[in-house]
Formats: C-alpha cells, structure tokens, sequence
C-alpha cells in the first residue's frame, strides 16, 4: 500500500500543543483547498509514491515517537487512515493535519486529529465540514487560523456555537497568519474578550526563515 509523499524531515513541531518538541513530519502530496495564505503550495503536486513499509523504515532512523501527518490535505489519500494506524500500533504518538473539509471520523481516535476550521481571509470557509466539530475528542485540537479582526469574530462565533465549554476539550488554537496580522493585536482581542483559547505562532517560522522547506 502507497501513498503521494512530498517530504519527511525531522524537525521541531512549531504548532500545536505539541510546540517545542521534536517531531517527525511526513507531508503527503495533494490539496483541495487553495487558501490564501498557504505556505506549503508546492505540496499541491509535488511527490513521489512510497510504501507505507518504506515510510516507515525512513522515519525510523529520526529515534523520535512524535509523527506528524500534514500536507496538503493527507486525507485525500484514502490509504492515510491505514498509514495512521500502522504508526500507531507501532508506538508513535501520532498527530493529524487536516484542514477540516473531509470526514475526520475515518481516523483512528488514538490519533490527535488536529481540525482547521477555516475563516473567512481564508477564501476557504465555505469548505469547512463543521459536522466534525460534533465528534472532536479530548484527544483532538481545532485551530483557526486568523487573518484579521472579521477572522477572529467568525471564529469566536463558532466556538461558542460549536464547542462546548464544558466538553474537555483543549482550549482552541488561535494562529495569527505570519506576515499579516501582528500576533500583539491577537492577543489583546483574546485578553480583551477573556477567551479560553490558546495563542500559538508558528516556531519554526521565527527559529527558520518563513519559507524555508524541511522545518
């Protein structure tokens, strides 16, 4: 069984609630979203086929338990649950990012399944499948990336629509676009709103240089 691959590196997860600790990422080719503000376009089609066997013998040299899915969107490909599966049963602690248009319940809920909900900056939000909002676990994590103070909002709107306080859910992730929108003036709207939400910037954004590959 193979999957589209564009890359596996290893490096140190910038999101999440995972940021700061090692990780291995395997980004798998292919998106059928076009947001606006996407830095990883050359995952659009860039890609070779590898086993999910060999896959797994390239990561294992890394010594790190912490895998990361990505792409693009890794569940266009309908042999990504079975590649999530494997590394589970395997020992990893496995995280999954989705941009939230496909069906997240085909994935094994060992899995952290880390859910977009695209806003409007986006060009994307039409694309969102909010149905997978109502089966996210204490496992999971749903991210809004926010362009501008509508982005914010929108998102504001849907956490109190869509996730319950008092669910045990983890706090959700609320990333400024880099280069856009000042992660000081994301901050002070949380403050000022007194959100239960949690501030993240992408690390590897500020260790690297933004558009550098393989980190």
């Amino acid at each position: 069984m193979s999957l589209e691959v564009n890359e596996i590196f290893f490096s140190i997860q910038g999101e999440s609630s995972h940021a700061g600790r090692p990780c291995v990422f395997i980004r798998l080719t292919g998106c059928n979203l076009r947001c606006t503000y996407c830095d990883t376009r050359y995952a659009y089609e860039e890609g070779s086929s590898k086993h999910i066997d060999d896959i797994e013998r390239e990561i294992r040299p890394f010594r790190c338990t912490l895998v990361e899915v990505t792409g693009g969107e890794p569940l266009l490909q309908p042999q990504t649950p079975e590649l999530i599966r494997r590394l589970l049963d395997d020992g990893y602690t496995v995280l999954l990012e989705t941009n939230g248009s496909r069906d997240i319940g085909i994935v094994d809920d060992r899995c952290t399944r880390i859910v977009d909900v695209k806003c409007p900056s986006s060009g994307q939000a039409d694309a969102n499948r909010l149905e997978n909002l109502a089966i996210v676990t204490p496992n999971d994590e749903v991210k809004f990336v926010i362009g501008d103070r509508e982005d914010f909002d929108y998102a504001k709107g849907i956490i109190a629509t869509r996730l319950s306080p008092g669910s045990g859910l983890k706090p959700p992730l609320l990333s400024p676009v880099y280069g856009r929108l000042d992660p000081k003036d994301l901050a002070r709207w949380i403050l000022d709103d007194h959100l239960d939400v949690r501030l993240q910037i992408q690390l590897h954004k500020w260790i690297w240089r933004a558009d550098k590959r393989g980190v």
